[in-house]
């Protein structure tokens, strides 16, 4: 009887020994630690995409789990900031770099390593420094071009379209008393686009602002809004509505991207027969201007790592040649942008025409306009000039003082 008591009680401690290494022993969690909530902004439209690429990348990389959330774009900020401010932010989120830029300042977000962002376009990443450091990935880019109206043009006198503000302006006129359009609608107070213009004059600092040659900037705008020779709208309106107006032919051109050509044909196919494009306006500098959608990290975020490597797979050169292909947008990989793909083009397809000279002008976009610290703040202080000075009779030099100072305090 003793023998079995002993043998039992020597079972009952072998197990509950193992029962305490078990618990105490680490658990594989993999399966949990490894999930990457990830954000985009409004790209439904290309869930097929996104979830092959998803699948590619879990088959792959076994240990890491990827949800995929897509938010409405009007929603992207406040639910973005929201999460951030929680204990439970997404792992990886896309945004545009305004808002990035803001979230960096505010030490919300995970610092990229020049060395994991080697095989990205120079230029496009300059832009995205804050305060020297990286906190974003680029992941695709629109250099606008000139989307023109070849009859309207031809009716006004002329056969190629304007490469400079300057010579736009000399054409207003007469595109003007011959066919009743508007040769442009700036749209020069929707978020930094006044900024953009004056960045290609060197004009990029408060000090800049209040000088000759940006007092002969505005006043150039000021001069074609008073002679209505650009839209009135043009104070208030979006580019979303300068392409209405251009595919009712209340304007001769526009300036936007690539991809803004599928509307156009979609919607107003007799108008896309006549459309031809051209390179983006330039200023004295020369240098033509880009838009970017990026990635961030919170710095709250679980599995950054994972994150990070997600990231850097979406924009691997054969993931972004694929997006391009069905969006008509810009890669950020310096390789994607070598592809054949962004070099030729038959003279018929304007579509391709378009993709072909926005790729070619990210080689030619220094100075770039770089994010400041209350960017947004700073944009609301140069629309504000621009529309007190086209539409107050006010003079331009004392609002450019005053617009000077107040951006000069923004960066303080």
């Amino acid at each position: 009887m003793k023998k079995k008591i002993i043998i039992g009680s020597s079972i009952f401690l072998i197990l509950l020994v193992a029962f305490i290494c078990v618990s105490l022993a680490p658990r594989n969690t993999k399966t949990l630690d490894q999930e990457v909530v990830f954000w985009t902004l409004q790209m439904n439209d290309f869930t097929p995409y996104m979830t092959d690429i998803i699948t590619k990348f879990e088959y792959e990389n076994p240990d890491i789990k990827i949800k995929w959330i897509d938010v409405p774009f009007s929603e992207g900020e406040k639910r973005t900031l929201a999460a951030i401010l929680s204990n439970n932010p997404p792992s990886l989120v896309n945004l545009n770099p305004d808002f990035s830029s803001v979230l960096a300042q505010k030490g919300a977000l995970e610092e990229i390593f020049p060395e994991q962002l080697e095989t990205f376009n120079k230029s496009l990443l300059k832009s995205l420094e804050v305060n020297g450091k990286m906190y974003a990935i680029p992941w695709y880019a629109t250099s606008a071009v000139t989307i023109y109206n070849k009859a309207l043009l031809e009716k006004a006198g002329f056969k190629i379209p304007p490469t400079t503000y300057e010579a736009m302006g000399q054409y207003a006129l007469d595109v003007k008393a011959k066919t009743g359009a508007y040769v442009f609608m700036p749209t020069i107070t929707e978020n930094d686009t006044m900024l953009k213009i004056l960045n290609k004059y060197d004009i990029n600092t408060p000090y800049a602002l209040k000088t000759h040659d940006s007092i002969e900037i505005f006043n150039f705008y000021k001069q074609l809004y008073k002679d209505d020779l650009i839209p009135k709208e043009s104070i208030n309106q979006t580019h979303r509505e300068s392409l209405e107006k251009y595919m009712s032919e209340y304007i001769v051109s526009i300036q936007a991207g690539a991809n803004f050509l599928n509307l156009i044909k979609e919607n107003a196919p007799s108008v896309y027969k006549k459309t031809d494009v051209s390179t983006q306006l330039v200023g004295s500098e020369g240098q033509y201007d880009f838009s970017l959608m990026n990635f961030v990290i919170p710095k709250r975020a679980k599995n950054k790592e994972a994150a990070l490597k997600f990231a850097l797979y979406l924009t691997n050169e054969e993931n972004q040649l694929r997006l391009a292909k069905l969006t008509n947008v810009l890669a950020t990989n310096e390789n994607a942008l070598k592809n054949e793909y962004y070099q030729k083009y038959d003279k018929n397809d304007v579509l391709a025409k378009a993709r072909v000279i926005s790729a070619q002008q990210l080689n030619k976009v220094e100075p770039v306009l770089r994010q400041q610290k209350s960017q947004k703040e700073i944009n609301n202080v140069i629309n504000t000039a621009t529309q007190l000075i086209l539409v107050d009779n006010v003079d331009t030099k004392k609002v450019l003082d005053s617009a000077s100072k107040k951006w000069s305090k923004l960066i303080e």
